[in-house]
């Protein structure tokens, strides 16, 4: 039985920020491109794939999906220079076949602006209108029925040189690399649900998909680094520094990888773990230049030790520990407003520290922090890093009403126990400094209590 046709989306995942906007493409996927492919579902077979899941490589399994596709769907919009490099090796690979679309307000590079590319326009939320979701449906369904019929080629190389050869694949080759994409979402679906699971052989049952892999030089990068998150989920930090010193070389040393290296020392914390992950990302810092991930990180490292010192009485260390921490989490703020994080993290502290200088820079970046919870959807996310920051801020505020609100909605939220337990944490100390000032903590007991069962 011949094998239905492959058609390969490449788009970002969940919500993604630029200067102007905050887009959801999950909601361009779910609503424009994913209906217009099911309109020949007898027909094609689909796999979406995320862009920046492990920080840009361009490896294996991306080489093989944009060669062995029949179709590939592929979302210009916030593009960085690897999807128009991918977008180069597609259009040698393949004369036709190759379906282009991006936002309006993205400014596309001069040289793909000829390029038959599906615009479409935006909200100033960043969604797409419902007569706009139908008419990118109507074009995409339009692209792929000339996709799968004798048309003329749309790559710029097979349309300039005739004979140009392009890329040949066997056909045994390419029933290989589908069996093995398939087999590999399987096992990404599985991951998925054990992230969530709170069954009690979570941790053997992420080992034994670890070993299903077997050698790991020769492994999907997306599946490893996700199968690292997963050991994550569940805080399993040994595990996590062991599996990342038999990654290849090329992943392991990678910044997305180094920089969870780093958090799982932290969070080991064996003798020496934590000066080696402040000197692995001062490393990043030095050789490739500030970031809000980097910095957030080295922030959450000093902040572990300042409440570490604290706890044993070592006040002039703890005090140290949480002027580097404000400062990591400040400059990480300062790079990037849009990230939430280092923000929500910086205020705390500076509500722990309590002097008049930290006061002062509190009431200053409430309000930038708040805009960078509502850019990512405020209490409407479904991400629960969002929603959980949400309620921690309202907690900073003393704005019951919004914390309870949060709070409902994080309840409601799919989150593992690393998630909950670091929440928790956070809403810890913050009733700890109320009590110490005396305040009323009835409400924020209360939350506490509800997130604790």
């Amino acid at each position: 039985m011949s094998l239905k046709p492959l058609v390969f989306v490449a788009m970002p995942f969940g919500k993604k920020s630029d200067d102007r906007t905050t887009i959801d493409f999950n909601a361009i996927y779910e609503d424009a491109i994913k209906p217009a492919i099911r309109e020949f579902e007898q027909d094609l077979e689909v796999i979406r794939a995320d862009e920046e899941t492990i920080g840009g490589f361009i490896h294996g399994p991306m080489y093989e999906r944009l060669l062995l596709s029949e179709i590939v769907i592929a979302d210009l919009t916030l593009a960085n220079s690897n999807v128009f490099y991918e977008l180069g090796i597609r259009h040698t690979a393949r004369p036709k076949s190759t379906i282009l679309l991006f936002s309006k307000d993205t400014r596309l590079p001069f040289d793909v602006l000829p390029l038959r590319a599906i615009p479409y326009e935006l909200t100033t939320k960043g969604e797409l209108s419902e007569e706009e979701c139908e008419r990118l449906k109507k074009e995409i369904k339009s692209r792929i029925v000339e996709a799968l019929a004798e048309g003329n080629p749309d790559s710029p190389l097979f349309q300039l040189i005739s004979d140009f050869p392009g890329v040949k694949i066997k056909h045994d080759q390419a029933n290989s690399f589908r069996e093995r994409l398939f087999e590999i979402e399987s096992l990404h679906e599985k991951l998925a649900d054990l992230r969530h699971s709170k069954e009690s052989d979570t941790l053997e049952r992420i080992k034994d998909i670890e070993s299903q892999l077997g050698h790991l030089e020769s492994s999907s990068y997306e599946l490893l680094y996700d199968l690292l998150m997963s050991y994550r989920s569940i805080e399993s930090w040994e595990d996590m520094v062991r599996l990342i010193e038999h990654f290849p070389l090329e992943l392991r040393e990678s910044i997305k990888v180094q920089e969870q290296l780093a958090l799982a020392l932290n969070r080991r914390n064996k003798s020496q773990d934590r000066d080696r992950a402040i000197r692995i990302l001062n490393s990043i810092l030095e050789n490739y230049g500030d970031s809000s991930e980097t910095l957030g990180i080295l922030g959450r490292i000093y902040k572990d030790r300042y409440f570490e010192k604290s706890s044993t009485g070592d006040n002039r260390g703890a005090r140290g520990a949480l002027k580097e921490a404000i400062n990591c989490y400040y400059k990480g703020f300062e790079e990037d407003p849009r990230d939430y994080y280092p923000g929500i993290n910086l205020l705390t502290l500076l509500f722990i520290q309590n002097s008049g200088d930290s006061r002062e820079c509190f009431d200053k970046l409430k309000p930038l922090v708040k805009f960078s919870l509502e850019r990512q959807g405020d209490l409407e996310s479904t991400n629960y890093w969002v929603i959980a920051s949400l309620l921690e801020f309202a907690s900073l505020c003393k704005n019951w009403n919004l914390a309870n609100e949060a709070a409902d909605k994080m309840l409601n939220t799919p989150y593992g126990n690393m998630e909950i337990k670091t929440t928790l944490n956070n809403l810890n100390f913050i009733l700890n400094e109320l009590e110490d000032r005396n305040e009323d903590t009835t409400q924020l007991k209360e939350i506490i209590d509800d997130l604790s069962k």
